[in-house]
């Protein structure tokens, strides 16, 4: 594809969705975004320059910007803006401000006047979703839970009760103390799914009860490795609701 290098482009924020491991995941939009602006703020400039060289764009400024500068960052990106340049916003996989930087970002942009305007493109939790057999129209998305098991656990109580499928996202060294916490307060019956290295090659997608899932993690070393998407089956309904279902169904 062409990159309309130097092209006009409105100046405002662009939050730009980047592959979550495979580079040929991104969009044909997201390139003519990258090529186009003046300032690409990223997670990990390192990481982003690569992708950008991979497909051939060589001109943006990089800047860094992650959680333990963002709001200064976020004051340096406003003042890049007022004097109208357009920036792109990127993090190291997947969507920005979305279990990663850039929340405070995007709000003081907005405060400032200027348009925030997505690029959207590849994501986890939906990839994982989409693959998963999991038949529920409804989810709820987490994202990463407490890294203590205490508090861990009572996050997860307070989600017990939803009928929803629930999403977590979870890194390989915490991934059995998860599953554990996981198992103590869902039960055995549960269904999960392990979507690990979406996109990447040793990509693996295990769905099994919950009751066997240490047991499987157990059984291979591989499969503790990697970045994972956690899916659990919702809730099954209480008999209270099974009743009001029935009631609205003889009332009509």
């Amino acid at each position: 594809m062409h990159i309309r290098a130097n092209q006009k482009i409105e100046c405002a924020l662009y939050v730009v969705a980047t592959p979550i491991g495979n580079l040929g995941d991104i969009t044909l939009r997201a390139l003519d975004v990258l090529g186009a602006v003046g300032v690409v703020a990223a997670e990990d400039t390192r990481n982003t320059r690569h992708l950008l060289q991979h497909h051939g764009i060589g001109d943006a400024k990089l800047l860094a910007l992650h959680q333990h500068n963002e709001r200064a960052g976020a004051e340096k990106i406003v003042t890049l803006l007022q004097q109208g340049n357009s920036v792109a916003l990127v993090t190291d996989a997947g969507t920005p401000a979305v279990s990663d930087p850039g929340a405070l970002l995007v709000e003081a942009v907005r405060a400032a006047g200027f348009r925030v305007i997505p690029i959207p493109g590849a994501s986890a939790a939906i990839a994982a979703l989409s693959a998963s057999g999991l038949v529920n129209p409804h989810f709820l998305f987490h994202g990463f839970l407490p890294n203590k098991s205490a508090a861990r656990r009572a996050a997860l109580q307070s989600l017990a009760d939803l009928p929803c499928t629930l999403v977590f996202y979870e890194a390989p060294h915490r991934i059995l103390e998860c599953v554990t916490d996981l198992h103590a307060v869902f039960g055995d019956a549960r269904e999960i799914v392990f979507a690990r290295e979406l996109t990447k090659l040793f990509e693996s997608i295990h769905r099994c009860p919950l009751g066997t899932a240490l047991a499987w993690l157990h059984s291979d070393p591989n499969n503790q490795r990697g970045e994972f998407v956690l899916l659990v089956s919702g809730a099954a309904p209480r008999n209270d609701d099974l009743d009001a279902q029935a009631e609205r169904v003889l009332a009509v």
